[in-house]
């Protein structure tokens, strides 16, 4: 039989796969990929908390579709994608290192275009991410915000795993443990 977690996002609720981490942590699963309807449940709850923020940056691959969903509910044209890794049109853009997150365990690099630089720049920048555990991805996009020139004004996750939920500086959705 397969371990799940049973979470409550607002009223949607969806039974997690327990995954196991080489170091032995369990974690409850969270992806968003290939789920429409939790996506838009989701997006749409995020956009409520979003509110004036002038611009929204997620990092690749899971938090797009995500910001997708809260940058169409708030209007706005677009949002900022923290590549993780450089692509051709990138030349001209900037880059940071960070630490490790719970599911990679290695250091890691954020590459933001020029062209979201430009949009970043003086602006008051929500990070949407879909969760938060041990804060490095979100500090390392924060360092990226402000390299670009742009304020952080809010910090906004589906869930917050382990002790992220006691973080005061950041809102989420929903929580989950550390197993």
């Amino acid at each position: 039989m397969n371990e799940s977690y049973r979470v409550d996002i607002k009223g949607y609720i969806e039974d997690l796969p327990v995954l196991r981490l080489p170091s032995g942590i369990g974690i409850a699963f969270f992806n968003l990929h290939g789920n429409p309807a939790l996506t838009e449940h989701c997006g749409k709850e995020l956009a409520k908390l979003a509110v004036g923020c002038d611009v929204l940056i997620t990092a690749e691959s899971k938090g797009l579709q995500l910001t997708h969903v809260v940058a169409r509910e708030l209007n706005h044209s677009y949002y900022a994608v923290a590549r993780k890794s450089k692509k051709l049109y990138m030349q001209d853009g900037i880059s940071i290192s960070y630490g490790s997150s719970i599911t990679t365990g290695k250091a890691q690099e954020f590459f933001l275009s020029k062209h979201d630089v430009d949009l970043i720049k003086g602006k008051k920048v929500c990070i949407v991410d879909d969760v938060i555990s041990t804060g490095e991805s979100v500090k390392g996009l924060s360092e990226l915000v402000e390299k670009a020139g742009g304020k952080v004004y809010k910090k906004l996750f589906v869930l917050a795993e382990g002790d992220a939920k006691k973080r005061d500086d950041v809102s989420y959705l929903a929580t989950i443990p550390l197993l």
